[in-house]
């Protein structure tokens, strides 16, 4: 179906055109017609399915200029986020007379408290910086008519539902609500239930499985040669342009810096980098200017980057649900991709765990001319059987016997 079926406005189809949008995704065929008749909207979408443009778009069409007052409010859980889906609404907006503003910490408030003294019909905003506005007097929300909660779970992680309530209580009652999550824990369903009426639920896929679009494979090393696996992985690879998963800020650091010295262009993001450090790393990432974007999970979900052609965890992620935002940074709006995973043998466990989260085994691959030392990962491999069936060893160890990995010992 084209986005002219959709009954949506002249305006908003000309940005759709102009943003080179074909046809609607399925989050946003199915979203579309229940904002534009007024129905409260929960959505839940893989990474890269378009959501934005599902709730954006509707309410281009619904929302008539008007007199500076705040009318749609869209909360998101970062300022990376925010900044993102600000620049989206603006570019699908391009071609009506709504004006759009956002607002997140990390920066001064002078030029937000402006743009909102100047009349804003539209305004994304992170939870804590649009309280501390509020309190300052420099808007209010008691004319909204759209409100739209992004990500909430990603924000309950984050803490901020206190705050998200807060903000609800300073809406008008009757208004129309969006909520977008991945997965619905039982906070999220308690806020449902409380600032929602009657919800549509529209789920796109299966929520714990990766886009369809992405090969993922694990490459077992030792802990020793895991970065040189990865120096060896870049130089074989044909990739367009890659983002490397690390555990920690300092790993980040550490990573990205030994990739620049391999005469890699290399940007790092994490949370310990200034706004602008941010800013100036995605831009360059996006422009071409960076191949690589070597990051913490903060650029695992939400951050608008398009074209990736590789993800590779450096870290096997602690928590399942990371995983699949991870490598949903490719293989985004049906374009294919890969996505690599180096594991070495405490990551055991959490590579499991993964796989019985997304339900799928991840096939172990050894990449072709390079110099492996032992791990017992490689073990694994030749015995797929579950532990519980395995052979266990005896072994004579100062007049005792241990028994496998239960460590039994016999006098």
């Amino acid at each position: 179906m084209a986005f002219s079926k959709l009954r949506l406005s002249a305006s908003a189809l000309a940005g759709v055109k102009a943003m080179g949008y074909v046809e609607p995704t399925p989050i946003q065929l199915r979203g579309i017609p229940l904002i534009l008749d007024g129905r409260d909207v929960i959505g839940s979408a893989q990474t890269g399915t378009g959501k934005t443009a599902a709730f954006a778009l509707p309410i281009i069409t619904k929302l008539e200029p008007g007199n500076g007052r705040i009318r749609a409010l869209v909360l998101e859980p970062t300022r990376e986020l925010a900044a993102q889906v600000e620049t989206a609404w603006r570019d699908l907006g391009r071609f009506s007379s709504l004006q759009v503003a956002v607002v997140y910490g990390g920066v001064g408030y002078g030029r937000q408290r402006e743009a909102l003294r100047g009349g804003v019909d539209v305004l994304v905003a992170t939870p804590g910086r649009l309280l501390d506005i509020l309190r300052q007097g420099a808007g209010g929300l008691q004319h909204v008519q759209y409100l739209v909660l992004d990500e909430a779970d990603r924000m309950l992680d984050m803490g901020f539902l206190p705050d998200v309530r807060r903000i609800v209580e300073k809406c008008p009652r009757q208004r129309h609500t969006s909520l977008f999550s991945a997965t619905i824990p039982p906070e999220i369903e308690s806020l449902i239930r409380w600032a929602m009426r009657d919800p549509q639920t529209v789920e796109i896929g299966a929520r714990r499985s990766p886009a369809a679009t992405v090969k993922h494979v694990v490459y077992p090393v030792a802990d020793s040669q895991k970065f040189d696996l990865l120096r060896s992985l870049l130089n074989q690879v044909n990739y367009d342009s890659a983002i490397v998963f690390c555990r920690t800020r300092n790993r980040a650091d550490r990573v990205g810096h030994m990739l620049r010295r391999e005469n890699h262009a290399v940007a790092i993001l994490h949370s310990n980098r200034t706004q602008s450090e941010r800013e100036q790393a995605l831009r360059g990432f996006r422009d071409g200017r960076y191949e690589l974007l070597v990051a913490t999970d903060i650029a695992a979900r939400g951050l608008d980057i398009l074209d990736v052609s590789h993800v590779i965890n450096y870290d096997v992620p602690q928590h399942p649900e990371d995983y699949v935002h991870r490598i949903g940074r490719t293989g985004r709006a049906q374009a294919t991709g890969d996505a690599f995973t180096l594991m070495v043998a405490e990551d055991r466990g959490h590579m499991e765990a993964i796989e019985r989260f997304i339900g799928t085994k991840i096939q172990r691959v050894k990449l072709d001319g390079f110099t492996y030392t032992y791990t017992s990962l490689f073990e694994d491999e030749k015995d797929q059987r579950p532990a519980h069936e395995k052979k266990v060893k005896a072994v004579r160890v100062h007049g005792g016997y241990f028994f496998g990995p239960a460590r039994r010992r016999r006098r």
